[in-house]
Protein backbone atom coordinates (compact mmCIF):
# COMPACT_ATOMS: atom_id res chain seq x y z
CA UNK A 1 0.00 0.00 0.00
CA UNK A 2 1.77 3.32 -1.23
CA UNK A 3 2.33 5.83 1.70
CA UNK A 4 -0.09 8.59 2.13
CA UNK A 5 -0.42 11.76 3.48
CA UNK A 6 -4.22 11.76 3.90
CA UNK A 7 -6.02 12.44 7.05
CA UNK A 8 -3.06 13.75 8.93
CA UNK A 9 -2.07 17.00 10.07
CA UNK A 10 0.92 18.29 8.14
CA UNK A 11 2.74 20.92 8.67
CA UNK A 12 5.68 22.24 6.73
CA UNK A 13 7.98 24.31 7.80
CA UNK A 14 11.03 26.43 7.14
CA UNK A 15 14.56 25.40 8.17
CA UNK A 16 14.74 28.68 9.85
CA UNK A 17 11.56 28.82 11.82
CA UNK A 18 12.76 25.03 13.42
CA UNK A 19 16.30 26.31 14.15
CA UNK A 20 18.00 29.22 14.71
CA UNK A 21 20.07 30.18 12.00
CA UNK A 22 19.82 34.21 12.49
CA UNK A 23 23.78 34.40 12.84
CA UNK A 24 24.28 32.00 9.35
CA UNK A 25 22.03 34.05 7.84
CA UNK A 26 23.88 37.02 7.96
CA UNK A 27 26.47 35.20 5.26
CA UNK A 28 23.33 34.46 3.08
CA UNK A 29 23.21 36.28 -0.43
CA UNK A 30 20.64 35.92 -3.26
CA UNK A 31 22.99 36.47 -5.85
CA UNK A 32 25.95 34.18 -3.73
CA UNK A 33 25.01 31.47 -1.81
CA UNK A 34 28.62 29.88 -1.95
CA UNK A 35 29.53 31.38 1.53
CA UNK A 36 26.34 30.15 3.05
CA UNK A 37 26.90 27.06 2.41
CA UNK A 38 30.47 26.73 3.07
CA UNK A 39 29.66 28.26 6.61
CA UNK A 40 26.91 25.47 6.89
CA UNK A 41 29.20 22.91 5.91
CA UNK A 42 31.59 24.21 8.60
CA UNK A 43 29.17 23.55 11.43
CA UNK A 44 27.65 20.79 10.12
CA UNK A 45 28.64 18.59 12.99
CA UNK A 46 27.46 21.80 15.67
CA UNK A 47 23.97 20.74 16.29
CA UNK A 48 21.72 24.24 15.75
CA UNK A 49 20.08 25.64 18.31
CA UNK A 50 16.37 25.56 18.56
CA UNK A 51 14.54 27.91 16.57
CA UNK A 52 10.92 30.00 17.59
CA UNK A 53 8.58 26.72 16.40
CA UNK A 54 10.44 23.75 17.56
CA UNK A 55 8.42 23.51 20.90
CA UNK A 56 5.06 23.65 18.94
CA UNK A 57 6.94 20.92 16.28
CA UNK A 58 8.17 18.97 19.19
CA UNK A 59 4.38 18.74 20.78
CA UNK A 60 2.74 18.43 17.58
CA UNK A 61 4.32 14.83 16.93
CA UNK A 62 3.74 13.53 20.58
CA UNK A 63 0.14 12.69 18.81
CA UNK A 64 2.00 10.08 16.73
CA UNK A 65 2.16 6.65 18.63
CA UNK A 66 2.95 3.47 17.30
CA UNK A 67 -0.48 2.41 15.91
CA UNK A 68 -1.28 5.69 14.35
CA UNK A 69 0.62 8.86 12.44
CA UNK A 70 -1.65 11.56 13.43
CA UNK A 71 1.02 14.70 12.54
CA UNK A 72 3.64 15.12 9.29
CA UNK A 73 6.49 17.64 9.66
CA UNK A 74 8.50 18.13 6.74
CA UNK A 75 11.04 20.74 6.50
CA UNK A 76 10.32 23.26 3.34
CA UNK A 77 13.44 24.93 2.91
CA UNK A 78 15.20 27.49 0.48
CA UNK A 79 18.49 26.08 1.90
CA UNK A 80 20.38 24.29 -0.79
CA UNK A 81 20.50 20.24 -0.10
CA UNK A 82 23.71 20.67 1.04
CA UNK A 83 22.89 22.86 4.04
CA UNK A 84 20.10 20.40 4.30
CA UNK A 85 22.93 17.61 5.84
CA UNK A 86 22.67 20.13 9.19
CA UNK A 87 19.25 21.00 9.52
CA UNK A 88 18.25 16.98 8.92
CA UNK A 89 21.71 16.52 11.55
CA UNK A 90 20.11 18.82 13.86
CA UNK A 91 16.47 17.35 14.20
CA UNK A 92 18.04 14.00 14.97
CA UNK A 93 20.57 15.57 17.90
CA UNK A 94 17.35 16.97 19.33
CA UNK A 95 15.20 14.09 18.97
CA UNK A 96 13.05 14.70 15.70
CA UNK A 97 12.07 11.98 13.90
CA UNK A 98 11.60 14.17 10.58
CA UNK A 99 11.78 11.84 7.45
CA UNK A 100 10.64 14.43 4.99
CA UNK A 101 12.32 17.13 3.50
CA UNK A 102 12.97 19.58 0.34
CA UNK A 103 15.61 22.02 -0.52
CA UNK A 104 15.08 24.31 -3.10
CA UNK A 105 18.07 26.49 -3.12
CA UNK A 106 16.54 29.57 -3.29
CA UNK A 107 13.62 28.36 -5.35
CA UNK A 108 10.11 29.27 -3.85
CA UNK A 109 9.22 26.51 -1.89
CA UNK A 110 5.73 27.10 -1.55
CA UNK A 111 4.65 24.80 -4.95
CA UNK A 112 5.72 21.74 -3.13
CA UNK A 113 2.64 22.56 -0.63
CA UNK A 114 -0.14 21.27 -2.22
CA UNK A 115 1.51 17.79 -3.14
CA UNK A 116 2.33 17.75 0.85
CA UNK A 117 -1.35 18.39 1.79
CA UNK A 118 0.10 20.99 4.31
CA UNK A 119 -2.23 22.47 6.77
CA UNK A 120 0.15 25.09 7.92
CA UNK A 121 3.71 26.66 6.32
CA UNK A 122 5.59 27.86 9.13
CA UNK A 123 8.24 30.54 7.50
CA UNK A 124 10.79 33.25 8.34
CA UNK A 125 10.38 34.42 4.83
CA UNK A 126 7.85 36.97 3.70
CA UNK A 127 7.64 36.49 0.22
CA UNK A 128 7.08 32.80 0.89
CA UNK A 129 4.50 33.44 3.20
CA UNK A 130 2.60 35.11 1.15
CA UNK A 131 2.77 32.76 -1.96
CA UNK A 132 1.95 30.19 0.18
CA UNK A 133 -1.52 32.50 1.35
CA UNK A 134 -2.29 33.70 -2.21
CA UNK A 135 -2.29 29.69 -2.94
CA UNK A 136 -4.96 29.36 0.32
CA UNK A 137 -2.39 27.36 2.30
CA UNK A 138 -2.40 28.31 5.95
CA UNK A 139 0.83 30.51 6.56
CA UNK A 140 2.61 32.81 8.67
CA UNK A 141 5.84 34.71 8.68
CA UNK A 142 7.90 33.59 12.14
CA UNK A 143 9.16 36.07 14.36
CA UNK A 144 12.56 33.98 15.08
CA UNK A 145 13.58 36.35 18.28
CA UNK A 146 10.46 35.74 19.90
CA UNK A 147 10.85 34.50 23.65
CA UNK A 148 10.40 30.34 23.32
CA UNK A 149 10.09 28.83 26.18
CA UNK A 150 10.33 24.59 25.47
CA UNK A 151 9.57 23.33 28.99
CA UNK A 152 6.08 25.53 30.01
CA UNK A 153 3.25 22.76 29.82
CA UNK A 154 4.73 19.85 28.41
CA UNK A 155 1.29 18.32 28.06
CA UNK A 156 -0.47 20.72 26.38
CA UNK A 157 -0.41 22.80 23.20
CA UNK A 158 -1.53 25.99 23.39
CA UNK A 159 -2.27 28.25 20.39
CA UNK A 160 -3.96 31.24 19.85
CA UNK A 161 -5.61 32.64 17.18
CA UNK A 162 -6.90 36.43 15.95
CA UNK A 163 -9.95 36.73 14.62
CA UNK A 164 -10.18 39.20 11.12
CA UNK A 165 -8.05 37.83 8.17
CA UNK A 166 -6.71 35.01 10.41
CA UNK A 167 -9.62 32.91 11.65
CA UNK A 168 -12.15 34.97 9.37
CA UNK A 169 -11.78 36.67 6.61
CA UNK A 170 -10.71 40.30 6.34
CA UNK A 171 -14.79 41.33 5.66
CA UNK A 172 -15.40 42.94 8.97
CA UNK A 173 -11.69 44.42 9.00
CA UNK A 174 -12.58 46.52 5.65
CA UNK A 175 -15.09 48.36 7.21
CA UNK A 176 -12.87 48.97 10.36
CA UNK A 177 -10.44 50.23 8.10
CA UNK A 178 -11.88 52.95 6.87
CA UNK A 179 -11.64 54.51 10.49
CA UNK A 180 -15.19 54.51 11.90
CA UNK A 181 -15.50 52.50 14.99
CA UNK A 182 -19.53 52.92 15.24
CA UNK A 183 -20.14 51.76 11.76
CA UNK A 184 -17.78 48.87 12.24
CA UNK A 185 -20.27 47.72 15.66
CA UNK A 186 -23.06 48.81 13.66
CA UNK A 187 -21.92 46.52 10.91
CA UNK A 188 -21.36 43.50 12.93
CA UNK A 189 -24.77 43.76 15.21
CA UNK A 190 -26.63 44.06 12.35
CA UNK A 191 -24.94 40.95 11.06
CA UNK A 192 -24.51 39.01 14.34
CA UNK A 193 -26.10 36.12 13.28
CA UNK A 194 -24.41 35.65 9.66
CA UNK A 195 -20.89 34.06 9.54
CA UNK A 196 -18.33 35.75 8.74
CA UNK A 197 -16.61 34.23 5.35
CA UNK A 198 -13.60 31.70 6.58
CA UNK A 199 -10.19 33.14 6.55
CA UNK A 200 -6.55 31.60 6.06
CA UNK A 201 -5.95 29.73 9.27
CA UNK A 202 -9.68 28.01 9.35
CA UNK A 203 -8.50 24.75 7.92
CA UNK A 204 -5.73 24.81 10.61
CA UNK A 205 -7.88 25.38 13.33
CA UNK A 206 -10.79 22.38 12.10
CA UNK A 207 -7.29 20.00 11.76
CA UNK A 208 -6.44 20.44 15.26
CA UNK A 209 -9.49 19.74 16.43
CA UNK A 210 -8.92 15.98 15.42
CA UNK A 211 -6.41 15.95 17.45
CA UNK A 212 -8.68 17.14 20.21
CA UNK A 213 -9.96 13.91 19.80
CA UNK A 214 -6.97 12.02 20.21
CA UNK A 215 -8.16 11.47 23.93
CA UNK A 216 -6.29 9.15 26.76
CA UNK A 217 -4.20 7.49 23.72
CA UNK A 218 -1.62 10.36 23.90
CA UNK A 219 0.17 11.87 26.31
CA UNK A 220 -0.72 15.67 24.45
CA UNK A 221 -4.03 18.17 24.43
CA UNK A 222 -4.61 21.28 22.39
CA UNK A 223 -5.95 24.43 24.17
CA UNK A 224 -6.75 27.17 21.87
CA UNK A 225 -7.83 30.85 22.06
CA UNK A 226 -9.68 33.25 19.93
CA UNK A 227 -7.52 36.73 21.03
CA UNK A 228 -9.42 39.63 19.27
CA UNK A 229 -9.69 43.51 19.51
CA UNK A 230 -12.97 43.14 19.38
CA UNK A 231 -15.35 44.11 21.92
CA UNK A 232 -18.89 43.92 22.82
CA UNK A 233 -21.22 43.86 20.59
CA UNK A 234 -19.14 42.65 17.50
CA UNK A 235 -18.43 39.69 19.87
CA UNK A 236 -21.79 38.05 18.44
CA UNK A 237 -20.80 37.39 15.22
CA UNK A 238 -17.32 35.72 16.10
CA UNK A 239 -18.88 33.51 17.89
CA UNK A 240 -21.43 32.45 16.25
CA UNK A 241 -19.33 32.27 13.13
CA UNK A 242 -17.32 29.41 14.98
CA UNK A 243 -20.41 27.64 16.62
CA UNK A 244 -21.89 27.39 12.56
CA UNK A 245 -18.60 25.66 11.84
CA UNK A 246 -19.04 23.33 14.37
CA UNK A 247 -15.60 24.45 15.90
CA UNK A 248 -15.26 25.08 19.65
CA UNK A 249 -12.13 27.38 21.07
CA UNK A 250 -11.10 26.92 24.61
CA UNK A 251 -10.66 30.96 25.47
CA UNK A 252 -12.27 33.47 23.86
CA UNK A 253 -10.78 37.11 24.83
CA UNK A 254 -12.42 40.31 23.29
CA UNK A 255 -9.71 43.10 23.96
CA UNK A 256 -11.52 46.09 22.68
CA UNK A 257 -8.05 47.31 21.25
CA UNK A 258 -6.18 46.53 24.48
CA UNK A 259 -2.35 44.96 24.15
CA UNK A 260 -2.67 41.38 23.45
CA UNK A 261 0.81 40.92 24.70
CA UNK A 262 -0.05 41.03 28.82
CA UNK A 263 -3.01 38.62 28.18
CA UNK A 264 -1.13 35.92 25.82
CA UNK A 265 1.36 36.33 28.71
CA UNK A 266 -0.94 35.00 30.87
CA UNK A 267 -2.58 32.25 28.47
CA UNK A 268 1.49 30.71 27.68
CA UNK A 269 0.82 30.25 23.77
CA UNK A 270 3.28 27.70 21.72
CA UNK A 271 2.30 30.20 18.94
CA UNK A 272 -0.35 32.85 18.16
CA UNK A 273 -1.37 34.06 15.27
CA UNK A 274 -2.01 37.63 14.03
CA UNK A 275 -2.45 39.56 10.89
CA UNK A 276 -1.11 42.51 12.43
CA UNK A 277 2.64 43.36 12.64
CA UNK A 278 2.36 45.62 16.14
CA UNK A 279 0.45 42.67 17.62
CA UNK A 280 2.68 40.14 16.74
CA UNK A 281 5.68 42.36 18.09
CA UNK A 282 4.18 42.98 21.67
CA UNK A 283 3.06 39.02 21.48
CA UNK A 284 6.58 37.87 20.58
CA UNK A 285 7.60 39.83 23.60
CA UNK A 286 5.85 37.05 25.98
CA UNK A 287 6.32 33.73 23.32
CA UNK A 288 6.05 32.47 19.78
CA UNK A 289 4.42 34.60 17.38
CA UNK A 290 3.72 34.27 13.36
CA UNK A 291 2.00 37.04 11.02
CA UNK A 292 -0.46 36.10 8.94
CA UNK A 293 0.25 38.41 5.74
CA UNK A 294 -3.44 38.62 4.43
CA UNK A 295 -6.23 40.71 4.31
CA UNK A 296 -6.24 44.71 3.83
CA UNK A 297 -4.05 46.07 6.18
CA UNK A 298 -1.39 43.91 4.83
CA UNK A 299 -2.18 45.08 1.73
CA UNK A 300 -2.18 48.17 2.38
CA UNK A 301 1.43 47.62 4.25
CA UNK A 302 2.29 46.43 0.69
CA UNK A 303 0.94 49.30 -1.24
CA UNK A 304 3.36 51.60 1.23
CA UNK A 305 6.43 49.99 0.77
CA UNK A 306 6.21 50.39 -2.95
CA UNK A 307 5.35 53.80 -3.13
CA UNK A 308 7.87 54.83 -0.28
CA UNK A 309 11.24 56.64 -2.49
CA UNK A 310 14.02 54.52 -2.45
CA UNK A 311 17.19 55.76 -0.19
CA UNK A 312 20.36 55.36 -1.32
Amino acid sequence: MPTSLDGKLVVAISSRALFNFEDENQAFDDRNDAPYMELQLERLDIPAELGVAFPLIKKLLAFNTESLQRVEVAILSRNDPVSGLRVLASSKHHGLALERAIFTRGAPPHRYLKPLNANLFLSANGEDVREALNHEFPAAQVYPLSVSDASRNPNEIRIAFDGDSVLFSDEAERIFHLGNLDKFQEHETEKAKIPLPPGPFKPFLSALQGLQRAGDEVPMRVRTALVTARSAPAHERAIRTLMSWDIAVDEAMFLGGLDKGPFLNEFEPDFFFDDQARHCESAALVGPAGQVLYGVKNIQSAQESEAAPATS
